[in-house]
């Protein structure tokens, strides 16, 4: 059992997820949460506010339909402390406090930030909340003095800012929080259906609360092999999105039976779609079913929030006032 080892980590609520956030992070989590580590998953709506604070509109939605993906797809408020960042005021004075000893030029550096100024189009986001997020990602983190936290080989460098704001603050004045460390996670390659990343903005996702017929058309009117324009056509499977998720979600007969057919054209695309198609609405019926029943008792959803909320005001605060004690304030 892993009971003293914390982990933290948290999702913006940009809307429904889909089978990139399932496999990419939540079956994830659940499988820390299920061996016995001392996990915090939050709802990051403050970070959400760093590049869409003109449009809030669906913000609140948003933070509700997450908690209820998050729940179909197995997290437990009873193993796993729940919350929103908003409802956990403590998160923003530490963020205050450490904004007053992290250099600026850190922040500018910060390649995630240079990323995502050229990503991001028709926003204003030179703000304030935009560079400094990390300084409240790191508040985050700390304010649960969590040991893990779960993040993909491209997101590094964003720990490292967090450990190197820990290690200023220790040495400034006392030792409070402990150096986060990262819990490296591999998650296979699933492609939206037009071939690039999975997102909602692209319009290509796959979503928990898709019906399997859903499923089955979206797999359907995936595209594939673009040489393969016509059925006789052999193909490079390794370069078709339909293949990425057999890699996944079929048989190992399955997947050679895909392989050997698309190279020698002895299968067509659509028939390679069918078996798939089947495969993924099989796979991901259970999560449809279970998160209708829960989005069917919204107030229950909310409670879970406001209980886990709690649970982590109590956390932080504990940590806020050793923060602020070691600061002299």
């Amino acid at each position: 059992m892993n009971e003293s080892k914390r982990v933290l980590s948290g999702m913006r609520p940009s809307g429904k997820l889909h089978l990139g956030n399932l496999m990419g992070a939540l079956k994830n989590w659940k499988e820390l949460q299920d061996e016995g580590y001392h996990c915090h998953y939050f709802v990051a709506d403050w970070h959400a506010l760093t590049t869409d604070y003109e449009d809030t509109k669906e913000i609140k939605e948003n933070v509700m339909e997450m908690a209820v993906d998050w729940l179909c797809a197995g997290l437990d408020p009873g193993k796993s402390t729940l919350f929103v960042q908003s409802w956990v005021p403590e998160h923003a004075e530490l963020h205050l406090m450490l904004s007053m000893v992290v250099p600026l030029p850190w922040l500018e550096r910060n390649p995630t930030f240079k990323e995502q100024l050229k990503e991001i189009e028709g926003k204003e986001i030179f703000n304030y909340g935009f560079l400094g997020y990390p300084v409240l990602q790191a508040a985050d983190i700390i304010i649960y003095k969590a040991h893990y936290v779960p993040v993909g080989a491209d997101q590094l460098p964003h720990l490292e800012l967090t450990r190197e704001i820990v290690r200023r603050f220790n040495n400034l004045y006392r030792e409070v929080f402990p150096e986060p460390e990262a819990l490296l996670t591999e998650y296979p390659k699933l492609p939206g259906t037009d071939g690039r990343k999975m997102s909602k903005s692209y319009d290509n996702a796959i979503y928990l609360s898709d019906p399997p017929d859903v499923v089955r058309e979206k797999i359907r009117t995936m595209m594939t092999d673009p040489a393969r324009a016509r059925r006789k056509d052999p193909g490079n499977p390794e370069i078709c999105p339909v293949f990425d998720f057999h890699k996944v979600f079929s048989s190992p007969e399955q997947i050679s039976w895909a392989e050997k057919g698309c190279k020698t054209a002895g299968i067509g695309c659509v028939d390679c779609k069918k078996v798939m198609g089947d495969n993924l609405a099989s796979e991901m019926k259970p999560y449809f079913e279970k998160r209708a029943e829960i989005a069917s008792k919204p107030e229950k959803v909310a409670e879970m929030l406001r209980e886990g909320s709690d649970r982590a005001r109590k956390e932080a605060g504990k940590t806020l006032k050793e923060a602020r004690e070691a600061m002299n304030i």
